[in-house]
């Protein structure tokens, strides 16, 4: 099963990484929210930007929550991949604060590259200068961004900035915007030291192939 991170903060406000990716949606879009959780993202696009979305999700109680906004779900675990939806179906796919919980991270990215025209990721940076510092000390972070001990972490899969960018080099994503942030402030300067949180907004190749699952 994948983790997925709640919508709201620990005010109960909706996520600052939401509010950016809401943003940068163009309205009348075709979305999709991978992880969609209890479907808050979908539910704001749809009633304020006239978005046509589907959500995908494994907790049945999320599920629920989501078929209670309107908002319409597929349940599915992300491991298994987007077979269920046709190349270019979507011209927005959104990834928030899970890619980092992903067994196959290369290979949820690569199916968001087929799905859909373009791409929009959120998920921890572990670049931050307080994670080095644990790690001075013989300890592994634990911070508001990743709130886990090293023995329950969902997140298996962390990286840096730098480390996203090049993997997204390298499957032909072509990064539009990035924002930068650090309890919920932006950071502008020296972000892969200052930001907790990055969120990127990608263009897609025009043909991708779909993408086989590596093996184990």
């Amino acid at each position: 099963m994948t983790h997925v991170t709640k919508a709201t903060n620990a005010n109960g406000a909706i996520r600052i990484d939401l509010k950016e990716i809401a943003d940068w949606i163009p309205s009348n879009s075709r979305v999709m929210d991978l992880g969609c959780g209890t479907g808050e993202l979908l539910n704001y696009l749809q009633l304020n930007k006239k978005v046509t979305g589907v959500g995908v999700e494994i907790d049945n109680e999320r599920i629920v929550s989501c078929v209670e906004k309107g908002v319409p779900v597929v349940q599915q675990n992300l491991e298994d991949g987007l077979a269920l939806f046709d190349c270019k179906q979507f011209d927005v796919v959104v990834l928030s604060q899970t890619l980092q919980a992903m067994v196959n991270t290369e290979h949820i990215l690569k199916e968001m590259a087929r799905v859909a025209d373009y791409g929009i990721v959120s998920f921890p940076n572990f670049g931050h200068w307080t994670h080095w510092w644990s790690i001075f000390q013989g300890r592994m972070p634990v911070t508001g961004q990743m709130p886990y001990e090293w023995y329950n972490t969902p997140n298996i899969h962390l990286c840096t900035l730098k480390d996203f960018e090049d993997l997204a080099a390298r499957l032909g994503l072509c990064i539009i915007k990035r924002s930068t942030y650090n309890n919920e402030k932006r950071v502008d300067f020296l972000p892969s030291w200052r930001s907790s949180l990055a969120v990127y907004y990608f263009k897609t190749p025009r043909e991708v192939q779909a993408s086989k699952r590596s093996a184990a």
